[in-house]
């Protein structure tokens, strides 16, 4: 019997440099990306080509748009809110959630990736939130807090078959580029652009994010900016 794992695959350089630890540690792997009314849904091409480059079987789930919409999420597709033109530290230096947070989008995904693991036999869920993300609960389905609880009930739930690992969990946005880096990530293909465009904005927090990320290791990102 192989063993089997799941990963949140959303096509940015988080969950990418997630799905290569994974393939260490899984001989067959499964990518799990989601349609939910992202403005950004260039990221499924990216979340794609990164799945082929690791031979991972990708599925790409659809959620009703309702399931989100209304949010108030700069994110969302027909939210009308404007995407911020903010670093990621400031989001992060701010109280209470980002505009940019959809609620609730990580326990959605997660919940969804726990059934399909159950499903297909595989024993685990990775998922690519960073230490970064949690700050000040800016998105606070990406803190410690959330992240315990969330793993107690999937392992609970799943009658112990399945548990969630967060191998970025205490990992900075520059600590993740390094690894990336280190261990030939395919950069070029993901993207992080929450404006969803080639070139990438470079003013989005998520490019600010990332550059800066990049800056701090003393290494240029392949991705090309406007």
């Amino acid at each position: 019997m192989t063993d089997k794992g799941v990963v949140l695959l959303s096509g940015g350089m988080d969950s990418a440099a997630v799905l290569a630890m994974a393939g260490k540690v899984h001989d067959t792997m499964y990518a799990l990306s989601f349609d939910y009314g992202q403005k950004h849904t260039a990221e499924l091409d990216s979340a794609t080509a990164v799945a082929e480059h690791y031979g991972a079987q990708h599925r790409i789930v659809s959620l009703p748009r309702f399931v989100f919409q209304g949010s108030g999420s700069a994110l969302i597709e027909g939210d009308h809110e404007d995407m911020p033109q903010m670093s990621y530290e400031e989001i992060e230096d701010a109280q209470g959630p980002s505009p940019t947070y959809v609620p609730y989008r990580n326990g959605t995904f997660i919940s969804t990736a726990t059934a399909y693991a159950l499903s297909v036999g595989a024993s685990a869920v990775w998922a690519g939130m960073h230490a970064e993300d949690g700050h000040n609960f800016a998105y606070p389905d990406c803190t410690p807090e959330f992240i315990g609880a969330q793993a107690a009930a999937m392992y609970v739930g799943s009658y112990h078959e399945v548990r969630l690992i967060t191998p970025l969990e205490w990992m900075t946005k520059a600590d993740v580029a390094s690894y990336a880096v280190e261990h030939s990530v395919p950069l070029d293909l993901t993207m992080s652009c929450y404006e969803g465009t080639r070139p990438a904005c470079g003013t989005c927090p998520t490019c600010v994010g990332r550059l800066q990320a990049f800056e701090n290791i003393g290494v240029d990102d392949p991705l090309e900016y406007a």
